[in-house]
């Protein structure tokens, strides 16, 4: 590999733009849909029953924001979004009443209220045969929004309140934006927390970042990892290290399933140090040069690239693979998996030095994420793997195995400064005039035992 083929690779996680071949998060009318997509010019996104292309998203920036067109000849295709140049009035709060802000900067009292109107259907004069000649002569999908309000005989009449919901319900409808999301490890675990939170135990991004906190997950550091979320921990930690150090995925019998980790757009260097090694081996004495490795139950993550595309589950998801996206919000009851050509290669088997060379001089940190399994069995196993004074953080969706798992540690003296957390999160929604936590929250974060690894001989 040439030199600037490795400068590629290093800026390659850096970039602010999109690239033929990356991941992204398609983030569809604010969290209404969420889609891993993996982009080339012949993949495809369907929003609604309408199917269009991906490649005007390649080479634009991270966070720009697209809207379904329908008023071309060729078909739907997706636009940069342009902001009106018409701003909705603001409004304020004034002894105690609600007042708006016209554009000439003047207060308008307002006394409007919904207890007058009536929800009978008759109130829109514009019909459906309406709505579909003017999509048929070109009319796209702001210019319909416009139409819809000014054929109401109630939009008048509402507070601007009801005026803003009412575009954001028509405009999600007639005129749905895109938004070009990174795949970084809070976007990943907030997508799959929101849709499908049991495929990754529940961990929510704040836990998440705890873990990694009470860790000390830093550079040039050697993360000792149980990843049984799917990949999102092992991937969240490499991305941390940003190509320094290694993170070891170790696991009981056979390997879980990373394919998480291919969702996220890290660099070959990165990839490189994301190693995997059974526990088994880990405990083993150094074994001989002769050993065979094909015995370790684990080998099915070394196959090819292809042969690890064709590992991934795609039967619930054939009608979005062909496209190269994965919905999350379409009913599977396997991990929605990124289809991807080229398969990262992480997680390769570690090799018999680096692991002598762990057992010799041990790990800087451990991190359980195993909610099927026994707690204190993998701690009594893996905990000793730790160099001294080094940190470790166990999560589990429930209290009870890491109140267990904390009483034995008391008892064998084998890690000081132990303590349970339980975190917490509110989200707040900030809009002028009305500020206040948002109504649907998560009330539930799981716990986190974190303590500090001392030696036992002593």
């Amino acid at each position: 590999m040439s030199s600037s083929e490795n400068n590629n690779n290093k800026l390659r996680s850096l970039r602010m733009t999109t690239w033929e071949g990356c991941s992204v998060l398609l983030d569809i009318n604010d969290g209404d849909r969420l889609v891993f997509a993996r982009l080339y010019p012949a993949a495809k996104l369907k929003i609604g029953n309408k199917n269009c292309s991906l490649q005007p998203l390649i080479g634009c920036p991270f966070g720009t924001v697209f809207q379904l067109d329908t008023s071309s000849d060729n078909g739907p295709f997706l636009s940069p979004f342009q902001p009106q140049g018409n701003v909705n009035n603001t409004e304020v709060i004034k002894d105690g009443q609600f007042q708006a802000e016209s554009k000439d900067g003047q207060l308008n009292g307002e006394s409007k209220d919904n207890r007058s109107l009536i929800d009978n259907n008759t109130s829109q004069s514009l019909t459906g045969e309406d709505i579909e000649d003017m999509r048929r002569q070109g009319a796209k999908g702001n210019e319909i929004i416009e139409a819809l309000i000014a054929n109401s005989a109630t939009f008048d009449k509402k507070t601007s309140f009801s005026q803003e919901k009412y575009r954001l319900k028509k405009q999600k409808k007639y005129a749905p934006k895109v938004l070009i999301r990174r795949p970084v490890a809070r976007s990943i675990c907030e997508a799959y927390f929101k849709k499908y939170p049991l495929k990754i135990g529940f961990l929510r991004v704040d836990t998440l970042s705890l873990l990694l906190s009470m860790a000390n997950v830093s550079s040039n550091s050697d993360i000792l990892v149980v990843d049984m979320v799917g990949g999102l921990l092992t991937g969240a930690v490499a991305e941390r290290l940003g190509g320094t150090g290694f993170v070891c995925n170790s696991y009981p019998g056979q390997a879980p399933s990373m394919d998480i980790v291919r969702i996220f757009n890290l660099s070959d260097e990165i990839c490189k140090r994301i190693v995997r090694s059974s526990i088994s081996d880990l405990l083993s004495q150094k074994e001989s040069p002769q050993q065979n490795p094909k015995h370790d139950v684990g080998s099915v993550e070394s196959q090819s690239n292809d042969q690890m595309c064709a590992s991934v589950s795609m039967e619930e998801i054939s009608h979005s693979s062909e496209n190269g996206t994965s919905d999350l919000g379409a009913e599977n009851n396997t991990f929605p998996a990124l289809r991807a050509c080229k398969a990262i290669k992480a997680g390769e088997k570690a090799s018999q030095e680096i692991i002598d060379s762990w057992k010799e001089n041990g790990f800087s940190s451990l991190i359980i994420a195993a909610p099927d399994s026994d707690t204190w069995t993998l701690v009594k196993d893996l905990l000793p793997l730790l160099s001294n004074s080094a940190p470790f953080a166990i999560y589990h969706q429930y209290l009870q195995p890491l109140a267990t798992c904390m009483h034995n540690l008391q008892l064998e003296k084998m890690a000081i400064g132990l303590q349970i957390t339980e975190p917490w999160l509110r989200e707040y929604q900030v809009l002028p005039s009305r500020t206040h936590p948002f109504m649907q929250m998560s009330a539930f974060g799981g716990y986190i035992l974190s303590g500090t690894k001392i030696c036992s001989n002593c």
